[in-house]
């Protein structure tokens, strides 16, 4: 993966209050005169700033998170709402508190916490505005004085929820947690970056970037369940927000807008805990590369250092049963190695591929064992060629064009002949010499061959056959063998056969990528690959070529052909890395994000395939050195990881946002948990008393108090990654 440059930028903002609240105001103008001191009367002048109370219009609401309707692991993060008007959540002031403080906030129920949707689907009550503050439905609502409502609200439809007391004191925020839940955000993804110089000014925030967002003081629960989210408006409960119990009736609250969602059972193992176990795992001495770990005597034997020192390279000791019928056991390397396979010399007698398995069959006669890996590998690309009918056709069909053009080839005399065109190779001789006879001094050839045509059969004359068998221009086959093994000649011919070689190099040039091969030939042993690990390996291009050999041996009917099988063997060599993962994280992240460098520079892979669903391979064109693993990045979420922290990020300077590590940093930490409301709803302890998380963040940053921009940054859930360095 290639970081892409970002161009743009996301910016926080503590609020967008408005120079003036809703609500109805009075304008006094005093005159004094200076000269004398006098005094004019005052004057009056009363006007209304009219904003939404009840209502919010549906254009408001950019997106809600989780999404309406979905259904996920949601226990680790907080609901929010996204909001289109930057200046929303504070175009009211609530009575007796700051104008930073919103009027509006995000409450989180489950099932069986409101009395009229115990089913969390976001069920309410519709209600005239009259109604509401009638008591038509069960529930204290808003203390609204009559005089601030204007004539044309009193019929305004509202949706409304009856929330106990109870469940209001237990989840509903304070007015300072009010404040940190709410900010203005500019544009951009959560990974977006702004740098600036130290002396060079912020610019001013482009106003058709702006949302609000409200975000929810409580995460979803653990064990799963239906949960309503309610954008609730609390104006009129100031009287509550101190810490005053509400009445035993509970309150009837205004939904300005809300929405359901399913949060599944969290096992408790998200993607950092699967990517930190894939570098750890169940072994204290990890081994990331590609083979069965075996416990080494101290003293090993020469036997046993041989299959230690084979068992390390990345082979497997697999059953064998003998020509003979006796069973015993035989080393097996795939195309994937721990460590570089050495070259293999050369199959002998001036031959560059292997004819048979039997060639590949590796003997180590000291310890009476087989090596069969290059063996399995040629009779694996035999059988892959004759399962492939289509592929058969085509080697079929380019060996008898080869045949004809290196005949032809050999058959042109002097040394004109010798530099044959393509054209010459690939034409149609008989129908070129009568195309020569019929225009050849203007077709007089042709007229005297038709002149003597009838007399020689009317005489019974007949031509003799040619006896190029004997004669001095036969096609012996080591002279024909000898022209098809030239260097010019293989040039040539592969122009002329571009037709017929096409589809049979195109079929050979998958093995190289391993593709076609079963998973039980790259990893012949399950214990190379347990559950939940990532290994590293190198390809081995003999392998590669083995497995081509076999390929073409099919059909092989004399040398001439082996000969012509080099014309399509030449397939490139396979990539030379390769990493292996598997892990719940390829199914359940298929949109994982995968980088690999070496030496601090990006490596793309060549080859992303998956076998059965949890089994990821890579293949990539070098060796690298470092491989990550990222989770996808799912947009602005507030929360914290698998592990319990948050990122810190640095709050002031020109590199606001950079990380700063974990936190809580000490693992001994009850982590998060700790900065949860004691009473088991899981509602974050953001300014209250007690172990606050706001006064924790603070005092992380040297005692410095944050703003709710700031404390929204400490709180964007970035999206987790692990780091592998190859061994």
């Amino acid at each position: 993966m290639t970081t892409p440059n970002v161009e743009h930028r996301m910016r926080l903002f503590d609020h967008r209050i408005p120079s003036l609240s809703a609500g109805k105001h009075t304008i006094t103008v005093d005159q004094t005169l200076d000269a004398t001191g006098a005094t004019l009367p005052a004057h009056q002048q009363r006007f209304d700033v009219r904003e939404l109370r009840f209502t919010i219009a549906p254009t408001d609401v950019q997106a809600c998170y989780p999404l309406p309707g979905a259904s996920g692991s949601y226990s680790q993060i907080l609901p929010h709402i996204t909001l289109d008007t930057p200046a929303l959540p504070w175009l009211r002031r609530l009575r007796g508190q700051a104008r930073s403080v919103p009027w509006m906030a995000l409450l989180v129920f489950r099932e069986g916490e409101l009395p009229g949707d115990a089913q969390a689907v976001g069920a309410v009550d519709v209600l005239t505005v009259r109604q509401l503050l009638g008591r038509e439905k069960p529930g204290r609502p808003p203390k609204i004085e009559d005089e601030y409502i204007f004539d044309d609200e009193w019929d305004t439809v509202c949706t409304t929820v009856l929330v106990p007391g109870a469940q209001f004191t237990a989840l509903a925020p304070t007015p300072a947690e009010m404040g940190m839940l709410a900010h203005v955000r500019e544009g951009g993804p959560p990974d977006a970056t702004h740098t600036r110089a130290a002396d060079e000014p912020e610019p001013e925030p482009d106003v058709e970037d702006l949302n609000a967002v409200v975000v929810a003081n409580r995460f979803p629960a653990v064990n799963g369940g239906m949960h309503v989210v309610h954008l609730v408006s609390l104006d009129g409960f100031e009287d509550y927000l101190d810490g005053t119990a509400p009445p035993a009736e509970g309150l009837r609250m205004v939904s300005l807008w809300s929405w359901s969602f399913e949060s599944v059972y969290d096992t408790g193992v998200g993607f950092g805990d699967l990517a930190h176990n894939l570098a750890t795992g169940p072994d204290a001495r990890p081994d990331l590369l590609l083979r069965r770990r075996a416990q080494r005597p101290a003293q090993p034997t020469e036997a046993q250092r041989e299959a230690l020192d084979r068992l390390e390279s990345g082979a497997a000791a697999l059953p064998q049963r003998l020509d003979s019928g006796e069973r015993t056991l035989a080393y097996y390397r795939g195309p994937l190695t721990a460590a570089p396979a050495q070259k293999l010399p050369a199959p002998g007698e001036g031959r560059e591929r292997l004819e048979s398995a039997g060639e590949a069959l590796v003997y180590v006669e000291r310890h009476g064992v087989f090596d069969t890996g290059y063996a399995a590998a040629f009779s694996l690309g035999r059988q892959l060629s004759l399962g492939d009918a289509q592929f058969h056709t085509a080697l079929m069909e380019f060996r008898k064009a080869a045949r004809s053009a290196a005949r032809r080839l050999l058959t042109r005399s002097g040394p004109a002949g010798r530099a044959a065109t393509v054209e010459a190779l690939t034409g149609h001789p008989a129908r070129d010499a009568f195309d020569r006879l019929l225009t050849e001094a203007d077709g007089a050839r042709l007229s005297r061959a038709l002149d003597t045509a009838g007399a020689q059969i009317a005489v019974g004359h007949r031509r003799a056959a040619a006896t190029r068998a004997t004669g001095p221009g036969a096609l012996a086959a080591a002279t024909l063998r000898a022209t098809v093994a030239q260097a010019e000649t293989h040039g040539l011919l592969r122009a002329a056969l571009s037709h017929e070689l096409d589809p049979v190099a195109a079929w050979l040039a998958r093995l190289p990528l391993l593709e076609m091969i079963p998973f039980e030939h790259l990893v012949p042993d399950p214990a190379m690959l347990p559950p939940e690990s990532i290994r590293f390996a190198y390809t081995d291009p003999d392998w590669v070529r083995a497995a081509v050999d076999g390929a073409l041996s099919v059909g092989v009917g004399h040398a001439l052909d082996a000969d012509l099988n080099q014309l399509a063997a030449d397939v490139a060599a396979p990539p030379p890395c390769a990493v292996l993962v598997r892990s719940d994280l390829v199914p359940n992240w298929p949109k994982i994000i995968m980088a690999a460098s070496r030496d601090g520079e990006s490596v793309e892979p060549v080859r992303r395939t998956v076998y059965g669903d949890d089994v990821l391979l890579m293949l990539y064109p070098e060796v690298i050195d470092t491989f990550t693993l990222a989770e996808p990045p799912q947009g602005l979420h507030f929360g914290f990881s698998d592990i319990g922290t948050i990122e810190l990020r640095q709050i002031t300077g020109a590199s606001v946002g950079a990380p700063m590590g974990e936190f809580p940093a000490d693992p001994a930490d009850d982590r998060f948990a700790r900065f949860l409301r004691p009473g088991g709803r899981d509602v974050l302890n953001v300014a209250g008393p007690g172990d606050a998380l706001l006064t924790a963040l603070g005092a992380a940053h040297d005692n410095t108090p944050l703003s709710s921009a700031q404390f929204a940054l400490q709180m964007i859930k970035a999206p987790q990654l692990q780091e592998f360095v190859r061994p």
